[in-house]
Parts: structure tokens; C-alpha cells; sequence
């Protein structure tokens, strides 16, 4: 017998604790992205699934000789309307999937027959395997499910190489005509009062700066027809504990303020060299006239350039404001599997008849759906 080919034991661990040393471990060697971090999946299963009624589907897998953690696919049982899903830990907030764990170790797993039969198995039962929201090809998530071919997602995700110094970075990503009207709206920002740009440094600059980004959001949503997650206590909870816990680590909050007062905010996370943006709220209407995303974004991105980041990440959206700071696309990709004929109609459904997507959208701010709505500003 060949004990190569039956080197993982495989089983469901809904009371995992991605806080242990060793998911820090595993986490710390793996190719998962920042939406695989200890805290943000810590708060996920932990404040915000269970505020939307989602149940944890946490796939362990361990080395059989050691016993030693191998790789963790962090996933959720959620009802939608009749049909019974299976998806990533995801519930609107992630812009990345992946499973946690390494190239080989994932190369290896797929030589474990056993092993594979016996994930497929625990996976279930489903009426829709849904695996939005993958980065690359890098882990072929679909051969590990059994899955159809995975296809390229409706969006793309957005990031800009960083490099120093800033003014030649800003030369060389800025166009010279957007340049000079930066410096302008900049000017005319500075005339308005003191302008002031910082990065949160405790608890409760965080808290004051999470209230001011609810407040800002609020309206702009609503009146977009979208509805906004902060104003949801679940994932205002949620996003609040990641701020507190992630802080001068992790995470990072940047407030622009104006004579004392917050006018503009951006939530980023942290990870390796790069920082993601994944949430953003500005005064537009006290500042309609000087482009203070764009002004506020500017000043991310020279924070980012002297702390000795590589990457500024916008994420998944395809808004027209990221490539004017020189980002470019990146492919995102989808893996979806029925597991019924219930399942099979739906994913026809959503396939074929946009509408429904749009109607699921709209419904959004009522209960949890399909669609995934933007957390950024436009």
C-alpha cells in the first residue's frame, strides 16, 4: 500500500479556532489572502454569521502521521429562499476566497483519493455549491470539489504597484492633466480650514472614525437604491471588532479631517505588503467640489509608499476611479456546482435571467441574498 497517496485525515470542525498558534501558522505559510485572516474569520463566524443565520462549515484537514494542521476551508450553510447553499465564509464582506493552506499541500491532497471522496462527502448535502470570488488559478478549488471548470466572474479586481519616491510614483501612475487637477481641488480643500491626514493609533480614534463612516454611508446608499452593511448592527459589530482588535497590525483606518472634524475615511487591511481597500465613506455633500476621495486615496497611497508597501489593492469593482490612480485589472473567477434539481434551476436561473440578480439586490437590505453589494463608495 502506498501511505503517500493516504496522507490526510479530513473532517468537520465547526468549533475551530482561528485565534490557535496553529492556524496562525498555517495561516502565516499559506497563499490565502487577507480575507483568511485569524481575526476577520475569528469575527465572521463569530459575530456575523450567526447575526444573518448561517451555520459554519469548517473543512480541517491534518497531516495522518503528525496530526498537524494542513489545510482549513473556511465555508457556510446558508438557505436562500428554498434552496440550501454551501459557499465560502464570505456573507457580502470578502473580496478574496481561498482555501488556507499551501500550493503543494494542496497538490498533495489532490493525490489522496480518500481524502478527496471524503471532503466531497462532508460537503454535503447542497442544492448549490457556490465558490465566488477566486483570485487566480493557483489552487484548482473546483478539482478538489469535483466541480465544473471554473468562469470568469462579471468584475474585476483592481490593485496598483507602489514605489518610491511618492512624487515619482504619482508622475508615473497619475496622468498629468488629473495630476494638476488633484493639486488644484487640493488648494482649494486647504482653503476651506485645517486640513488634516492620519492614520487611527487607538480605540477611540477607531470608534469615533467607524460612527462618522456609518453616518457618511447612509445616505449615499439609500439614495442609491443599495443600502449600505454598516447600517446592519451585525456587520457594523463586525467590522468594528476587526478595526478595534486589528489595529497597527492588521488593519489600518485613515480619517482626513477638516478643523477637527472627519470628513473622509478608508478601511484597509494589511497583508504581507500590500493594503486592501475594502471600505471608504467621504463628505460629499459638505465637499462635492473637491474630489475628496480622490484627495483622500492620494494620501493613502503616499502612507502606503513610505511605510514600504508594494501594492495598493482596490479590490473587487470595477470603478472608474481606481484606474485613474494606474491600477489594473486582475481576473476573478467563480466555481459553482448543483447538487440538485432544485439547485441546477437556480443556477440556470442566475445564469440566464439578470433580472433576478437586480431583484436580489434590491431586496438585500431585508435579508441575506445572492447578491453582493459594493462596500465602497463610488
Amino acid at each position: 500500500m502506498d501511505n503517500s497517496k493516504h496522507a490526510f485525515d479530513v473532517r468537520i470542525d465547526n468549533a475551530f479556532d482561528f485565534l490557535s498558534d496553529e492556524y496562525a501558522a498555517l495561516f502565516n505559510d499559506s497563499a490565502a489572502t487577507a480575507f483568511q485572516h485569524p481575526l476577520w474569520l475569528h469575527g465572521l463566524y463569530g459575530k456575523l454569521a450567526p447575526g444573518v443565520g448561517a451555520k459554519p462549515l469548517i473543512v480541517v484537514v491534518r497531516h495522518r502521521a503528525s496530526g498537524t494542521l494542513a489545510m482549513v476551508l473556511p465555508l457556510l450553510r446558508l438557505r436562500r429562499g428554498p434552496v440550501r447553499t454551501v459557499e465560502f465564509a464570505d456573507l457580502r464582506v470578502s473580496d478574496y476566497l481561498a482555501p488556507v493552506c499551501t500550493a503543494q499541500v494542496f497538490s498533495d491532497l489532490l493525490q489522496d483519493e480518500k481524502a478527496c471522496l471524503e471532503l466531497r462527502r462532508l460537503v454535503k448535502p447542497f442544492d448549490l455549491l457556490r465558490m465566488p470570488k477566486l483570485p487566480d488559478g493557483r489552487i484548482p478549488l473546483e478539482n478538489l470539489l469535483a466541480a465544473p471548470r471554473r468562469i470568469a466572474m462579471d468584475t474585476n479586481a483592481y490593485s496598483t504597484v507602489l514605489f518610491a519616491p511618492f512624487e515619482q510614483w504619482r508622475a508615473n501612475a497619475l496622468d498629468r492633466s488629473y495630476q494638476k487637477e488633484l493639486a488644484k481641488k487640493s488648494r482649494q480643500l486647504h482653503r476651506k480650514g485645517a486640513v488634516s491626514f492620519s492614520c487611527c493609533g487607538d480605540a477611540a480614534s477607531v470608534t469615533e472614525a467607524m460612527e462618522v463612516m456609518k453616518k457618511l454611508r447612509g445616505p449615499r446608499f439609500q439614495a442609491q437604491g443599495d443600502g449600505d452593511l454598516l447600517q446592519r448592527p451585525e456587520y457594523f459589530a463586525f467590522y468594528s471588532e476587526v478595526a478595534a482588535r486589528g489595529l497597527n497590525s492588521f488593519v489600518r483606518l485613515y480619517v482626513m479631517k477638516m478643523d477637527g472634524e472627519i470628513i473622509a475615511a478608508v478601511l484597509g487591511l494589511h497583508h504581507g505588503d500590500n493594503l486592501l481597500v475594502i471600505m471608504s465613506a467621504f463628505d460629499i455633500a459638505g465637499y462635492k467640489n473637491q474630489s475628496l476621495g480622490a484627495l483622500t486615496f492620494e494620501q493613502v497611497a503616499r502612507d502606503c509608499i513610505e511605510r514600504g508597501d508594494h501594492i495598493l489593492d482596490f479590490t473587487i469593482g470595477d470603478e472608474s476611479y481606481k484606474r485613474l490612480f494606474g491600477a489594473k485589472p486582475s481576473p476573478m473567477w467563480s466555481v459553482t456546482q448543483a447538487g440538485s434539481l432544485a439547485g441546477s434551476v437556480a443556477l440556470l436561473a442566475l445564469k440566464q435571467a439578470p433580472w433576478i440578480k437586480l431583484a436580489a439586490k434590491r431586496m438585500a437590505g431585508y435579508k441575506l441574498l445572492p447578491a453582493r453589494i459594493s462596500t465602497r463608495l463610488r
